[in-house]
């Protein structure tokens, strides 16, 4: 929980494994909930965040009842970076609570579900008919999403369908790339540890989630990337194959999204580096468990905006 002038940010990932108030990692939070109605200076904002699937949960319900008890109005979403035009499918819960008299720039919009960035950017009079909008909201994110290759350090050769696997393995491992530790840290001083070993693309590659450096969508990376592949975070094909399927896998010299290119992609700025000290999984760990800046900061706007 971080305070900061009244707001409160509450943890996330709490009930991750659908076990609602059973879990142990819900703990800490259901504590903080069941000590709200006796703080004598209440947090005036709250925000929380945590996976998609929390908005059905008991833990939920429980925040819910109490807020509406100690006098806070919510508004709820549920939000991808998609949708502000990173080609970054991530989407998470996210709870914006507020102590009356305070209210929400788009008051109709209390006690609701979005599922729409509309309200963070537009100010409704009455409340929007998120159903008619959504299936062609849905249908632009990619159209809007910047393509991979804007968020890529490592960037490849040119990937004509006629260059050799062989040939662009030899030419990627002799550069040096900019990464998250420092140029000095020899952990990172060639490609070749971001390479899939054929053995992985063998076993696990009709369950990769495979893109290209033109793709306009990648999937959310976990706290597991780099250690496992399936379900874990997409693999960019440093090779432009002739077709585009599981087949031709193999040749498309698969490799892991570095850490700063994972950085990238949660909207972290440039000048964002890890401690040297950090390994190289650590770092996957600790961004996998992140938040992606490019949703949360024009909630945190709104939040704060008054009407």
């Amino acid at each position: 929980m971080v305070p900061m002038r009244g707001f409160f940010l509450l943890p996330a990932n709490l009930t991750h494994d659908k076990k609602d108030t059973g879990d142990a990692r819900a703990f800490s939070f259901l504590q903080i909930l069941e000590l709200m109605p006796f703080l004598l200076q209440p947090p005036s904002m709250l925000f929380v965040e945590n996976v998609v699937g929390f908005e059905t949960s008991d833990t939920h319900a429980k925040l819910i009842e109490i807020l509406e008890k100690t006098n806070f109005i919510t508004q709820e979403f549920i939000l991808s970076p998609l949708q502000f035009g990173i080609p970054y499918s991530r989407p998470r819960y996210f709870c914006l609570a507020k102590r009356k008299p305070s209210s929400f720039v788009n008051e109709f919009l209390n006690s609701q579900l979005i599922q729409s960035p509309r309200p963070l950017f537009e100010h409704f009079d009455t409340v929007a008919n998120e159903d008619d909008s959504l299936q062609e909201d849905r249908h632009k994110l990619l159209q809007s999403c910047q393509p991979i290759e804007k968020f890529l350090e490592l960037k490849n050769p040119r990937n004509d369908i006629d260059v050799e696997p062989a040939t662009l393995m030899t030419g990627l491992s002799n550069a040096t790339p900019r990464t998250l530790g420092g140029d000095n840290d020899h952990e990172y001083d060639s490609l070749h540890q971001y390479y899939v070993p054929p053995s992985l693309v063998e076993r696990w590659g009709s369950a990769m989630d495979v893109v290209y450096p033109d793709s306009n969508r990648c999937c959310c990376f976990t706290k597991s990337y780099y250690r496992y592949v399936k379900g874990t975070g997409s693999l960019l094909a440093t090779v432009q194959p002739m077709k585009r399927d599981k087949t031709s896998l193999k040749e498309q010299c698969l490799r892991y999204f570095t850490p700063r290119e994972v950085a990238n992609l949660h909207s972290f700025p440039e000048d964002f580096v890890f401690p040297e000290h950090i390994s190289l999984k650590q770092r996957y760990a600790l961004l996998g468990n992140s938040l992606s800046i490019a949703v949360v900061a024009p909630l945190l706007q709104y939040l704060f905006t008054e009407p």
